[in-house]
């Protein structure tokens, strides 16, 4: 069995959630972009999903095109962001002509991608010394207990940003890869975080009776917890974890 099929298989289990992970998932703080893109002017922005990185580019003034293998996801960035060129294409089979983009930027799937397939295209249409830049946003559960016990409930294990450093690292023909970090903070309502637990592929790809589970205990977390007795909102702190290497 082709594991490519059972890694794309999993990613498409968004397509159904589109809505929901468009609404819930984070942004890209301006910063963390600016560091992954330099001064690249055209930009391809893989496995787009929703098109959370998209805005962020496209708030740059940057000419963006947005690929990714879940029709669904695409027509949900159409809906956010209109008028970019949508592309439906995988990281190991991209659709586009040699040498066509300054930078190649990933946010919050680098972890989805074959990097033995992956990388070459990549480098074929990027130009010389152009740009691979990777980010992902994780919820800094150091900083907050509540966020700690709800990461726990969520199966935080499961995610790549938990462990972005042992999935980072394109090889050749890239050189060295650079890293930086952002910490920001997002308010976000109670809703909105529940939306964020049903957005994450382990709660989707997770039998009917133990997402109920999951929803129903973060629910009583959140009710619960000394931090947020009162609160109308949620202060949930983030870290973005940028790294960037340049085509040789």
């Amino acid at each position: 069995m082709d594991p490519h099929s059972d890694t794309l298989s999993a990613a498409r289990s968004f397509g159904a959630a589109a809505s929901v992970y468009g609404a819930a998932r984070p942004g890209y703080p301006t910063e963390a972009v600016g560091w992954l893109v330099g001064d690249s002017r055209r930009v391809l922005d893989l496995g787009a999903g929703t098109g959370r990185l998209t805005e962020a580019l496209v708030a740059l003034d940057l000419d963006v095109v947005a690929v990714d293998p879940v029709e669904e996801m695409l027509e949900e960035l159409e809906l956010r962001v209109p008028g970019v060129p949508r592309i439906l294409g995988t990281a190991e089979d991209l659709p586009i002509e040699d040498a066509a983009f300054d930078a190649v930027v990933v946010g919050q799937a680098w972890h989805w991608f074959m990097p033995e397939r992956a990388v070459p295209e990549i480098a074929r249409v990027l130009r010389p010394g152009g740009v691979l830049g990777l980010a992902w946003n994780a919820r800094d559960t150091a900083s907050a207990d509540w966020l700690r016990e709800a990461g726990e409930l969520m199966h935080e294990r499961h995610d790549a940003s938990a462990s972005v450093d042992s999935v980072v690292g394109p090889g050749r023909p890239f050189g060295a890869v650079e890293s930086h970090r952002v910490e920001w903070t997002m308010r976000m309502s109670r809703a909105r975080f529940l939306d964020l637990v049903r957005s994450r592929s382990h709660w989707l790809t997770s039998p009917p009776a133990e997402q109920g589970a999951v929803v129903a205990a973060i629910e009583e977390l959140l009710a619960a917890h000394p931090d947020l007795v009162g609160a109308e909102d949620l202060e949930v702190p983030y870290v973005t974890h940028c790294f960037r290497a340049v085509l040789r």
